[in-house]
């Protein structure tokens, strides 16, 4: 299994539902990792990623402005799970108006 943000996930809500079951004394459900696929930004306007999709049966590669709107929204959506909306919005809108002086390559 990867090191990733991915797993841990996953690993942390099948704990959070067996953590009940286990102090009832029942037994437990096996945990099975499902890889949905990793995207990577490398600055603006390169971003490439694979999907494990179930639409097509296969790996989907993706890249260009579609990866790039993927990986902005699963951004997005990790920040609202940890800062709430209103945060969110207003560094948004922060780093809207700030765009140019920031470094374009994420290096973490």
């Amino acid at each position: 299994m990867p090191p990733r943000a991915q797993a841990a996930h996953q690993q942390s809500t099948h704990l959070s539902k067996q953590l009940p079951r286990k102090l009832a004394g029942q037994r437990l459900a096996p945990w099975h990792y499902r890889d949905f696929g990793s995207l990577v930004s490398f600055g603006q306007y390169s971003t490439v990623g694979s999907l494990m999709g179930k639409l097509v049966g296969r790996v989907l590669f993706v890249e260009g402005y579609f990866a790039r709107l993927m990986y902005v929204s699963l951004c997005k959506m990790h920040e609202y799970a940890l800062h709430g909306f209103i945060k969110v919005a207003l560094d948004t809108a922060v780093r809207l108006i700030n765009r140019r002086t920031e470094p374009q390559v994420k290096l973490h």
